[in-house]
């Protein structure tokens, strides 16, 4: 069984930023495709990062491209979102999530284990 561990969030000013990290147990993460949503107060989950296992690529989200950076660390199993630039829009909780896929996705049934969130909030 896959189990994801989300932390580093917090509370942090716009413009500042943070590094939130997805601890993942199992032996095959550097098999895993690993993505990062974020859920904002009443509105539906959306896709933000992902990087793909296979091929070494990312895929970002329009709202955050230039501002973060996903990174993944396959001998610490560990898997990072670095913010940067952050803005009140960014306010949400954040997810990592992994799953068995060629390549990356932003579809959320391609992701198979969830972590359990970590809120972020940006001031204005």
């Amino acid at each position: 069984q896959v189990q994801l561990v989300d932390s580093g969030g917090g509370l942090v000013q716009a413009g500042g930023s943070l590094r939130l990290s997805c601890a993942v147990s199992g032996r095959t993460f550097s098999t895993y495709t690993m993505g990062w949503f974020r859920q904002a107060p009443g509105k539906e989950r959306e896709f933000v990062t992902a990087s793909g296992w296979s091929t070494g690529s990312t895929y970002y989200a329009d709202a955050v491209k230039g501002r973060f950076t996903i990174t993944r660390d396959n001998a610490k199993n560990t898997v990072y979102l670095q913010m940067n630039n952050l803005k009140p829009e960014d306010t949400a909780v954040y997810y990592c999530a992994a799953g068995r896929y060629i390549g990356t996705t932003s579809k959320e049934s391609d992701y198979n284990y969830w972590g359990q969130g970590t809120r972020v909030t940006v001031s204005s």
